[in-house]
C-alpha cells in the first residue's frame, strides 16, 4: 500500500485491496486503516531527515483477528511505500510462551508458599488466596465433611480470608460432591452460575457470577478437598486452557493440603503416645517425698532411654515401688523398648514385693521380643515406719543408689546384679536399709556418672564428685536434691554431647503427719 506525504492512499496491490476492502485511490489513510498504522505514516511522513530508502519496522498491530509488523519504505521525500507481514502465527507462539513462563513462575512461587506451612487451615488459606490472585475473582476450598459440616474458606476479590464451618449439601454446588469424591471435574460451561448457593458466593463479590469452574484437590491417594473459582459476568469466562492451568493448581494445592493434614495426624499420634512416654511427675507418697529430673540426650528430643516411675501400693500397708532404667542407645528406638518396660512392669505390680521374680519375668519378655537392646534397672521399695523410711534395694547392671545421711556422709547400697534382657538368667542382690528424716536415697543413670566435660570436655564427671554434690544436698527436700544433681552434671557436659541423664530422689522429710480427709485416713502427707 502506498501513501503519500498528506496521508491520502495512492496505490493498493490486490493483497492490500483485501485487507483494506473501502481503500480507494486519494481517501485518507485515517479513514481506512486501525489508528496504529496511520500514526506510524503521519510519524515516518514527517520525518524530513529520514535518508532515502529508509527501511524497519515501524509499527505493529492487529488488523481485525489478524497480526501484522509495517515495515515503511521511500525514494527521498516523497510517497511512502508500506509493506505488511502476517505475523500472526509467530505472535500467536510468543504469547503462549510468555504466558506459559508466567504459569510456571507462578505455580513455583505457590508451591512454595503452599508447603511453607503444614497447617491444614494456613495451606486452605493460601489456596483461596492464589487462586484470586491469579485465576478468579473470588475463590473457596472446601475440606472433606467432618460430621454434617464441612471446613470451607472463602476468599473475595479483596484478598481477605475467612473460614466456616458450613453446615451444606455438596450436591447444591455442580460437580462439588463428584470433586470431594476424586472424580475428573465438571467443564465449566455445564455448570449453571445460577444454580449457586448463597454459601458458596464469597462476600464482596460484585455482581453476578458469569462462571464457575470446581476442581478436586488431589492428595496422596485420597481427595484433600474441592476448590470452587468464580468470575464475575463483566469478566470473561474461563477457556480450555484456563480450566487445564486451574487443575495444574489445584494438583499443588491438594498435595500441599494433603502433607499437612498427614503431619496434623502423626502429631497427634505422637502426641499420644509420648504422653504415656514422658517421665511423670513426681510428688510425696505416704510421708515419703519423691522427685525426679530428666535430660534426654539431644536438645531436641523430650523422650529417650532413661526412664523412672513411682508406683504408690494399694494399701497404707504395703511398699511403694520405684523404677529407674536405662535402655541400651538413644533416641525413638530406645524410647519404644523404654514404654515395654513400662507397660510390662506395671503389669507386675502385683509382685512388686518380689524383686527377683520382677526382674526374671522382665527379662524373659525382653529375652522373648523382636527388640535385641538390654537395659538396666534400679528397684527401690519404699515405706515410711514412724520417723524412719525403709528401703529395699535391687541393681539389675545398675549403677548403686548412694544415700546421704544426715551429717553428710554419702555411702553406696550394696546391691548389684546382671543386665536385663541380655542373659537367660538374672542375679541380683538386694541391700535393706533406713532412712532418717532429712536423709536421701538417690537413684541415678550412669548418663550422670559418664557424663564428659571440665575444663577440657574429657573429663568423667564421676561417681566420687556425684557424692561430694550429695554432701551438699544433706536435708535438703527431694526435689532440691534431684534437681541439684541434675544441674550441676548439665553445667559439666555444657554444650558437648552426653547420654540421657535421669536421677530419682528419694527422701525421708525432717517432719510429716498423717491429713484426714473426709474421716478417713488417707495415706497422704504434708510437711
Amino acid at each position: 500500500m502506498v501513501a503519500d506525504t498528506q496521508g491520502r492512499v495512492v496505490e493498493l496491490n490486490p493483497a492490500a485491496t483485501r485487507l483494506f476492502p473501502q481503500a480507494r485511490h486519494g481517501c485518507p489513510l485515517r479513514d481506512v486503516a486501525p489508528a496504529w498504522l496511520f500514526e506510524a505514516h503521519d510519524r515516518f511522513a514527517a520525518d524530513t531527515v529520514a535518508a532515502p530508502d529508509t527501511d524497519g519496522i515501524s509499527a505493529t498491530g492487529r488488523i481485525g483477528e489478524r497480526s501484522f509488523e509495517a515495515h515503511p519504505s521511500r525514494s527521498g521525500h516523497g510517497p511512502v511505500v508500506w509493506w505488511l507481514f502476517d505475523d500472526t502465527g509467530r505472535r500467536s507462539a510468543e504469547d503462549e510462551l510468555r504466558s506459559e513462563r508466567e504459569r510456571t513462575a507462578f505455580l513455583a512461587r505457590a508451591s512454595t508458599t503452599l508447603l511453607a506451612s503444614l497447617h491444614v487451615e494456613t495451606c486452605m488459606e493460601a489456596t483461596a488466596r492464589l487462586a484470586v490472585e491469579h485465576l478468579a475473582d473470588a475463590a473457596v476450598t472446601v475440606a472433606p465433611a467432618r460430621g454434617r459440616s464441612s471446613p470451607v474458606t472463602f476468599c473475595g476479590p479483596s484478598g481477605e480470608v475467612t473460614h466456616s464451618l458450613v453446615r451444606a449439601d455438596p450436591d447444591d454446588v455442580p460437580g462439588l460432591s463428584e470433586a470431594l469424591r476424586g472424580f475428573p471435574p465438571v467443564p465449566s460451561r455445564w455448570i449453571d452460575p445460577a444454580a449457586l448457593p448463597d454459601w458458596a458466593v464469597p462476600d464482596g463479590l460484585t455482581g453476578p457470577v458469569g462462571s464457575v469452574v470446581v476442581s478436586p484437590l488431589p492428595g496422596h491417594g485420597v481427595p484433600a478437598g474441592a476448590l470452587i473459582l468464580l468470575r464475575t459476568e463483566d469478566r470473561r469466562t474461563f477457556s480450555e486452557s484456563e480450566e487445564t492451568f486451574a487443575r495444574l493448581f489445584a494438583a499443588r494445592a491438594g498435595a500441599a493440603i494433603s502433607a499437612a493434614r498427614m503431619y496434623a495426624d502423626q502429631a497427634a499420634i505422637t502426641t499420644t503416645l509420648m504422653r504415656d512416654l514422658l517421665p511423670p511427675r513426681l510428688h510425696s507418697v505416704r510421708g515419703v517425698e519423691f522427685a525426679g529430673a530428666y535430660r534426654a540426650s539431644g536438645r531436641g528430643d523430650r523422650i529417650g532411654g532413661d526412664f523412672y516411675d513411682v508406683h504408690p501400693g494399694a494399701t497404707d500397708e504395703e511398699e511403694t515401688l520405684v523404677v529407674l532404667g536405662d535402655v541400651a542407645g538413644k533416641g525413638l528406638e530406645a524410647a519404644v523398648l523404654t514404654g515395654k518396660i513400662r507397660n510390662t512392669l506395671q503389669a507386675l505390680l502385683p509382685l512388686a514385693a518380689d524383686h527377683q521374680s520382677v526382674l526374671g519375668l522382665l527379662n524373659g519378655a525382653l529375652l522373648t521380643s523382636h527388640h535385641t537392646r538390654f537395659a538396666t534397672l534400679a528397684l527401690a521399695s519404699v515405706i515410711r515406719r514412724g520417723g524412719t523410711v525403709r528401703l529395699r534395694l535391687t541393681s539389675a547392671g545398675h549403677p548403686a543408689p548412694l544415700i546421704v545421711r544426715a551429717d553428710g556422709s554419702v555411702e553406696a547400697a550394696d546391691t548389684h546384679g546382671t543386665l536385663v534382657g541380655a542373659f537367660p538368667r538374672i542375679t541380683s542382690t538386694t541391700a535393706h536399709l533406713e532412712l532418717a528424716p532429712g536423709e536421701t536415697c538417690l537413684l541415678f543413670t550412669d548418663g550422670i556418672i559418664e557424663a564428659r566435660g571440665g575444663p577440657l570436655g574429657d573429663e568423667l564427671f564421676g561417681t566420687e564428685r556425684l557424692a561430694q554434690a550429695l554432701a551438699e544436698c544433706a536435708g535438703m527436700p527431694a526435689e532440691a536434691v534431684a534437681g541439684h544433681v541434675q544441674m550441676l552434671a548439665a553445667q559439666w557436659v555444657g554444650d558437648g554431647r552426653h547420654d540421657d541423664m535421669a536421677v530419682v530422689a528419694v527422701t525421708a522429710p525432717h517432719h510429716a503427719h498423717l491429713s484426714a480427709v473426709d474421716g478417713r485416713t488417707r495415706g497422704r502427707y504434708t510437711a
